[in-house]
């Protein structure tokens, strides 16, 4: 995903050759300096995929709560047509499930 935007690599940072002018850069200086912005470069990348990596769990994870609060709210319908009245017990289990669905919806 990423890929596609960034245009250097970390080897073509390492790679790269300047051309020495009789008053251009100390090349041990560019070579430190390049060697820093290689490490920083390599440590961007981890984070990148590190951060995918966690993008796609919590993706899994939403997707079975969702999958989850359909279930329970097909389970309650169940309830309801089985039963005429809301006894205390459902009515506890109403409340239970609109509290799943605020803390999964953001809903108030």
């Amino acid at each position: 995903m990423y890929k596609d935007r960034i245009e250097l690599t970390s080897q073509d940072i390492l790679e790269k050759d300047f051309k020495i002018d009789t008053r251009g850069y100390r090349p041990q200086e560019v070579d430190r300096y390049l060697d820093l912005i290689i490490k920083d470069y390599d440590e961007m990348t981890s984070i990148i995929r590190e951060l995918e990596s966690d993008k796609k769990e919590l993706l899994e994870e939403n997707m079975h709560l969702k999958k989850e609060v359909r279930n329970l709210k097909t389970k309650l319908d169940v309830i309801e047509e089985n039963d005429s009245g809301v006894s205390g017990a459902n009515a506890d289990l109403l409340r239970r499930l609109s509290n799943l669905e605020k803390v999964i919806y953001g809903k108030e």
